[in-house]
């Protein structure tokens, strides 16, 4: 519905306010009728509020306007001073003319990149803060510092699609996993199945830890970055509760967490750059968790391990290929990149070169599983699956680095330095 403002004799426009008060929304009133007014000219403002001119008064100290109560020349020129005449019949009145407009407060504003993906700004400034993207941000303000500021460093083509994909992928842990199944397994095989559950939960939180630090790093201009890591931490988040839910279903107890295990994934938390810190550990250690995700589902001994590890596989690809899509990205524009890579993961070999590596428990766990059985040719088999299952591991770290860049032997040398303990 349009509404026409009423005129004094000579033009100027009549805000006929009524009870309406300026705690109720009187300002957008008078604001419109303000926007409307020319150069040198103003406004009556009328009402039958008693508070009016008070509140009056005070929006216009706020906004810049001139305000003032009529005079005596007020009606001898013409201009509503009463009800008398058919004009609008305020008892309270009052004159305004625009000071400081709408478009001067937005004089010095600027858009904050486009609202679509391909509108994302290459370095964000800090006093954009929490605008959303593609909003007209009013200059001043405070200047808000994010660490990872530069679309270079964190952003991906890819991370709008995965984004939409994660979102559409989401579970419930409750009702996508059949907890009420009934099976019954030997002591071993569930001791076996317990302590590898145990170990999945011990990675899976340093995998929750790590996305959570990094989302609170990068500019929200980044916003499906933030999105896709918020997500990923959820995911981890969920994979913790079905894993703890697993080893706990039986018997009540969890496994063994070995001092190399949690050195291993300490080295993963003390990684400050947002690059490497994806590149160890959703290249590399949740690259190498794929092969392992697949080995358990093809020995799971029961239909929850099963659709456990299925449902984080699924998770864990869409991990992979975000820190792939990123890194790909970052390499067109950082020459150095590869560099950069290779340093972290040596670094992290010396670090962890004094240490156990995988926890012997989880090992045998593993073997157990595959085997299946408690005969001399049954762990035989076990233990070919899980040579089988490393080999797998090898081979996959050594493509993926082959995708971002690395030469063939590189790769063979950079995936034989990866931690022992897998992640």
């Amino acid at each position: 519905m349009t509404w026409e403002h009423p005129t004094t004799s000579d033009g100027y426009p009549v805000v006929d306010l009524q009870n309406l008060g300026f705690d109720e929304g009187a300002h957008l009133l008078v604001g419109r009728a303000l926007a409307r007014v020319p150069p040198g000219g103003e406004i009556a403002v009328l009402g039958y509020r008693p508070d009016l001119t008070t509140g009056l008064a005070a929006w216009c100290r706020r906004e810049g306007c001139e305000f003032r109560l009529p005079g005596p020349s007020d009606a001898r020129d013409g201009r509503p001073s009463d009800a008398q005449g058919g004009r609008p019949g305020g008892t309270a009145r009052a004159w305004v003319r625009p000071g400081r407009r709408v478009a001067d407060r937005w004089s010095g504003a600027e858009r904050a990149g486009g609202a679509a993906p391909d509108g994302v700004a290459a370095r964000p400034p800090g006093h954009w803060g929490l605008a959303a993207r593609g909003a007209l941000v009013e200059a001043g303000g405070p200047e808000t510092a994010f660490d990872f500021a530069d679309r270079d460093v964190v952003w991906s083509e890819l991370a709008p699609s995965l984004y939409a994909h994660a979102a559409a992928a989401q579970w419930d842990p409750a009702t996508a996993i059949p907890w009420d199944s009934p099976f019954t397994l030997p002591d071993a095989v569930e001791q076996a199945v317990v302590q590898i559950m145990t170990y999945l939960v011990e990675n899976e939180q340093a995998a929750l830890i790590i996305p959570a630090r990094l989302l609170a790093r990068v500019h929200p201009h980044f916003r499906e970055v933030l999105q896709l890591l918020a997500v990923q931490a959820a995911d981890e988040a969920r994979h913790v509760e079905v894993f703890t839910r697993r080893a706990l279903l039986k018997n009540g107890r969890m496994g063994t967490s070995s001092v190399g295990g949690r050195a291993s994934l300490t080295t993963l938390l003390a990684e400050p750059d947002y690059s490497l810190a994806s590149f160890l550990l959703s290249v590399l250690g949740e690259g190498s968790f794929l092969n392992l995700l697949a080995f358990l589902d093809r020995h799971a001994p029961d239909p929850v391990t099963r659709r456990v590890v299925q449902l984080a596989r699924q998770d864990e690809a869409r991990h992979v290929a975000f820190g792939i899509a990123h890194l790909q990205h970052q390499a067109t524009v950082d020459p150095g990149l590869r560099h950069r890579l290779r340093a972290a993961v040596e670094r992290r070999h010396d670090a962890l070169a004094d240490t156990a590596g995988l926890n012997q428990d989880v090992t045998d766990a593993l073997i157990v599983m595959a085997a299946g059985e408690w005969t001399p040719r049954a762990i035989a088999r076990g233990h070919r699956e899980v040579l089988r299952l490393q080999a797998e591991m090898d081979e996959g770290r050594r493509r993926r680095l082959v995708h971002l860049g690395f030469p063939h032997r590189e790769a063979a040398d950079l995936s034989a330095l990866h931690t022992r303990n897998f992640m």
